[in-house]
């Protein structure tokens, strides 16, 4: 009987008797990043929030950056977490759900959090070549319509996981590149 790669994530014959224990450290390590993660966003958006020189476009993308990191925190790792937990006490469904759901979202997720880093990369360049222009051209509505614009794609993107999973590997691989 063969099995796909998918369904062997959640199989016995995934974990051997010695990964056991690695497997408890991996998810052990994965909840304290998932702390780290979300108490160090929450406090860049408090930071945000606080600070008045930042131009608001470039505040905007700062704080998506920070917002899709503490999401990560908040539901992604969590999710990896689990499903390693659950393949150590062989609970095959929950380890189905959380492989799937975590697979969704680091997939959503990351994607936003690289065309954020991009859109910043490309704000602090049009600031550098634009100069006092800058300000005219790139205004808060703009931002707020790339910013819409990117959690679409991204979203489109991962939702072609339901589909078929090689499109959103292909859209992955060219968004890194």
């Amino acid at each position: 009987e063969t099995q796909t790669f998918i369904e062997l994530l959640c199989s016995p014959s995934l974990v051997g008797k010695l990964q056991l224990q690695l497997i408890s450290f991996l998810a052990a390590v994965s909840i304290l990043l998932s702390i780290t993660a979300f108490l160090g966003n929450s406090l860049i958006l408090v930071a945000l929030h606080k600070e008045s020189s930042l131009h608001p476009p470039s505040k905007l993308l700062y704080r998506c950056l920070a917002t899709t990191d503490l999401l990560v925190g908040l539901v992604s790792q969590p999710l990896w977490a689990i499903y390693l937990l659950s393949l150590v006490h062989e609970h095959w469904s929950l380890c189905r759900y959380a492989r799937d759901a975590g697979f969704f979202t680091v997939n959503l997720l990351c994607s936003m959090s690289l065309c954020t880093m991009t859109t910043i990369s490309v704000d602090r360049v049009l600031a550098l070549i634009l100069g006092l222009r800058y300000r005219q051209t790139v205004n808060l509505r703009r931002t707020f319509i790339t910013v819409a614009y990117m959690w679409i794609l991204c979203l489109a993107a991962t939702l072609c996981l339901i589909f078929d999973y090689r499109i959103t590997i292909w859209y992955s691989l060219i968004e890194i590149g």
